[in-house]
């Protein structure tokens, strides 16, 4: 079984070219940083996909590996929070399949512990224990 973080934008007006150009800076940025060569990462759709005002979607799906993912997860929300930065007037929905990830002005999208090296440690350990 696997799960997968979802996020989109909509808005009644398209992306500007300095936002789309934006947007490329960011993932492209993403890309060249993300950690893992072997896993998914920031991935957004080419095209609309959610209907009308969606100017931008994309997932990412999370790897099995318990101690690969909370720095996916991360990772990624760490882009998205980007993106979101860089068009704030869209409205966003950021779900990890059907859980919302909850948006802080401050901190960005971030869930519960994502950042805990030790429990990251303890995720790999058991990974590794298992394997």
């Amino acid at each position: 079984m696997s799960v997968s973080l979802y996020y989109n934008a909509h808005r009644a007006t398209p992306l500007t070219e300095a936002e789309s150009a934006s947007v490329a800076r960011v993932a492209a940025a993403h890309l060249t940083s993300f950690p893992y060569d072997d896993e998914e990462s920031l991935y957004l759709y080419d095209g609309s996909t959610g209907g009308p005002g969606e100017i931008l979607a994309g997932s990412t799906k999370m790897p099995m590996d318990p101690g690969r993912l909370l720095p996916v997860i991360a990772h990624v929300l760490d882009s998205v929070t980007e993106l979101r930065r860089a068009l704030p007037d869209a409205e966003w929905h950021v779900h990890l399949d059907d859980g919302d990830v909850p948006w802080d002005e401050a901190e960005g999208y971030a869930l519960p512990g994502m950042r805990d090296a030790d429990l990251i440690a303890e995720l790999a350990a058991v990974h590794d224990t298992d394997g």
